[in-house]
């Protein structure tokens, strides 16, 4: 039997050590809903969140867009593997035929496409309603127009300075772009705009009445009859309030849904029971395995499917996903077959997620809460070749961020800040901070007796 009481402590315990202004979370099982938690405040007035408050999810958007790919596909309506040019006509890689970036391709972030600055700077000049700071000025002077139209993205992919990260369909590398682009081949195939697609074939069957593709705000204000969270952030040590919600134009599809704990949780738990809705398949089931399916292996390292992740853990098949922005931090997991969805949505930026999720799915599992799910564990080997990692890898996803290898001794860097390195077999390593905490996950690619790149996180770093 979940110890429900056990997880109360543990969430708030965690909302008050990462200083978290307001959280809401969620799980929904076979017998319905069994739990919820919510704690904090989602506006200056001290309004307190409920299951049923909205708030940005950020890239979860993007697995619900995927499935509107999925159930296009599922209804003949649209092939994954015909090419992106042919529902995106200006769509063009540099150095690829129109026919060599898919649809697929762009659902599983295997398109080659770059880290590149373009959301960054999208949100830069259309973003209101926060005070100024030097990044996202130093973003609005490097900004080529507003990056408010998709041709403006298509205009600036085509001719984008930063090389793919390998052919299409070779790596995975996190595209934000890859999936704004998703977001209007979907409005091609469907014959309706992804917005309409997503409430009638996704939002309406799974009763997520509090749930909407908002490319601005005010829409969901309305919807949310003003149970909807201020977004909160820390600067210059002190934690500040705005209303200044991102805005991204283009970035549809990529990471502007809103919505609310009991919602996605339903959402999740239906990908659970392969798209089964309270008695009815309220998704088609095709589309359900096409996005996370037998079509995808299992491992222990989370492998991308079509916009959520999937690993298995402990003889669960586990799919998740995590979303940040502005005042926004969000997680969402469901437990594959077995009927569980779980969402945990907070108002705070940069908010760490991972530990509160694995504790709610924990409690269902009926397991230490504190069990860790981390996939990265130290070899206790000392790596054979480092010199094979030295050099500097770089990133253009916004402002630069350049990763430095050191070898001797084995030792790295990130933007001028220290980082340790520790071995985790093959060519994976922990990048530590100077306190000991995790900064980020790190895969190196070799060829020819030199690292040509670094997965870090879930971006492809290329050698300088």
């Amino acid at each position: 039997m979940p110890d429900w009481k056990a997880l109360d402590e543990t969430l708030a315990r965690w909302a008050e050590e990462g200083h978290i202004a307001g959280f809401s979370a969620c799980i929904l099982g076979p017998e319905g809903e069994v739990y919820t938690r919510c704690g904090g405040v989602i506006n200056k007035e001290g309004r307190n969140p409920d299951p049923d408050t909205v708030y940005g999810i950020a890239s979860l958007s993007k697995s619900l867009t995927a499935l509107c790919a999925c159930i296009l596909h599922d209804e003949g309506r649209l092939n994954l593997d015909d090419p992106v040019a042919r529902y995106v006509p200006g769509f063009r890689l540099p150095g690829q035929p129109d026919e060599a970036v898919t649809v697929r391709s762009l659902c599983m972030h295997t398109s080659g496409l770059p880290p590149m600055e373009v959301l960054e700077w999208s949100s830069a000049m259309n973003t209101t309603g926060r005070g100024p700071d030097e990044d996202t000025e130093a973003l609005r002077r490097s900004a080529p127009n507003r990056m408010e139209t998709l041709q403006q993205v298509l205009d600036y992919i085509a001719v984008c300075p930063h090389p793919p990260v390998g052919a299409p369909g070779e790596q995975v590398s996190y595209s934000n772009e890859g999936f704004a682009v998703l977001s209007y081949v979907v409005d091609a195939a469907a014959g309706m705009p992804l917005e309409q697609f997503m409430l009638e074939r996704i939002f309406r069957p799974l009763g997520m009445t509090r749930s909407i593709l908002d490319n601005g705000i005010e829409e969901s204000r309305r919807l949310s009859g003003g149970n909807i969270t201020s977004l909160f952030s820390w600067q210059d040590g002190r934690q500040v309030c705005d209303d200044g919600w991102t805005m991204l134009p283009p970035f549809r599809g990529c990471a502007m849904v809103k919505s609310t704990a009991r919602d996605l949780a339903a959402y999740y738990r239906a990908l659970s029971n392969m798209g089964m809705h309270e008695g009815r398949q309220a998704i088609p089931r095709g589309a359900v395995e096409l996005m996370l399916g037998s079509g995808h292996p299992l491992s222990p390292e989370p492998v991308m499917c079509m916009g959520i992740y999937k690993s298995v853990w402990n003889g669960h098949v586990i799919c998740d996903h995590g979303g940040a922005l502005h005042g926004v931090s969000a997680k969402g997991a469901l437990l594959l077959g077995e009927g569980y969805g779980f969402a945990l949505l907070t108002n705070e930026s940069d908010a760490a997620l991972n530990g509160a999720m694995w504790a709610m799915e924990n409690a269902v599992l009926s397991l230490p809460l504190d069990t860790s799910h981390e996939w990265y564990v130290p070899s206790g080997q000392t790596f054979s070749a480092p010199a094979m990692l030295a050099g500097t890898y770089a990133s253009y996803e916004g402002l630069p961020s350049r990763l430095t290898i050191s070898c001797d001794p084995l030792c790295a860097s990130q933007d001028g800040r220290p980082l340790s390195l520790v071995h985790c077999g093959g060519l994976r390593f922990t990048a530590l901070e100077p306190d000991g905490s995790l900064s980020s996950r790190l895969l190196f690619h070799i060829r020819d007796g030199a690292a040509w790149g670094v997965t870090v996180g879930s971006r492809i770093y290329l050698r300088e």
